[in-house]
């Protein structure tokens, strides 16, 4: 019977997610707004914080983000959206976008069935958008740290919209094996779908498709080796999985020189953390 469940759900999603009308789950409905007003080449400061002022939450998040240790290095605190955004920067509003749609997702009273999973997902979530976002400078100057804090914040989407799909049906919640199976097994692949339905660039796509894809790094590393090695990071720290994998400890070890990951570790925390405020509740 949960077998049927599986087939069923991924079915739909296959089904909305190959038609020329997709169906978003409302969840989304934010991230849409800040999606439309980002696409108009003419936007100014001021009309984004128009419209991110009509969010309370966002407006919050945004602030507080403005004012955490990662990016209030001056020490001056601010207290209105449209300073804070020009602290941010336009990348950061759209990663909060996500953000505040999938803590509006994991508070609706349809996930309390996965309310403990969907309280590891976001804690995972947040921590590795916000070491994608301190790891970037430190091994590829190439990558913007913002768009690699981006990458992090929806690099599980397919976790959480799996979720709000197998929702309506308590007996995967009741069968630990199959709902693992059906989120590890297909979360990226429907991650990736459900960006490019979201008109989100390709880089992005293929950082989110391939974050748990095991590679070879190359001297050179770009956003998707960033995003691969900070979900590896966060995995040892937080996961949605279960218990840390002692593969990920082995593999981190011959990407990261011990130095670069103590200073990860150690230096960095408080940024980690005053990120991880920001973005989460």
């Amino acid at each position: 019977m949960t077998h049927q469940t599986t087939f069923k759900i991924l079915e739909d999603i296959a089904q909305d997610l190959s038609g020329d009308q997709v169906t978003f789950p409302t969840f989304l409905d934010v991230t849409f707004k800040v999606r439309g007003a980002l696409k108009n080449a003419n936007l100014n400061i001021e009309q984004l914080a128009k419209l991110v002022s009509t969010e309370p939450l966002m407006s919050a998040k945004i602030i507080r983000m403005a004012n955490s240790a990662a990016l209030n290095v001056s020490g001056q605190p601010v207290a209105d959206v449209k300073t804070a955004i020009v602290r941010v920067g336009v990348e950061a509003v759209r990663t909060i976008s996500f953000a505040v749609a999938m803590e509006q997702l994991i508070l609706s009273r349809q996930m309390r069935t996965f309310a403990e999973l969907s309280r590891k997902l976001w804690d995972h979530t947040a921590h590795t958008a916000a070491i994608c976002r301190i790891l970037a400078p430190k091994i590829a100057p190439g990558v913007n740290a913002d768009e690699a804090m981006f990458a992090g914040m929806v690099h599980d989407i397919g976790v959480f919209y799996l979720l709000s799909r197998a929702a309506p049906y308590p007996e995967l919640a009741q069968d630990h094996d199959a709902l693992f199976d059906l989120l590890a097994g297909w979360h990226d692949n429907i991650g990736h779908a459900l960006l490019f339905a979201l008109g989100q660039p390709e880089h992005i796509l293929i950082a989110v498709q391939e974050h748990e894809q095991n590679r070879e790094l190359k001297r050179e590393k770009n956003l998707s080796d960033v995003l691969f090695i900070a979900n590896k990071i966060a995995n040892t720290m937080s996961s949605w999985q279960g218990e840390p994998d002692e593969n990920d400890f082995a593999r981190i070890a011959q990407i990261l020189d011990a130095n670069t990951l103590q200073d990860i570790r150690e230096r960095s925390r408080e940024d980690i953390a005053s990120l991880k405020q920001a973005l989460g509740s």
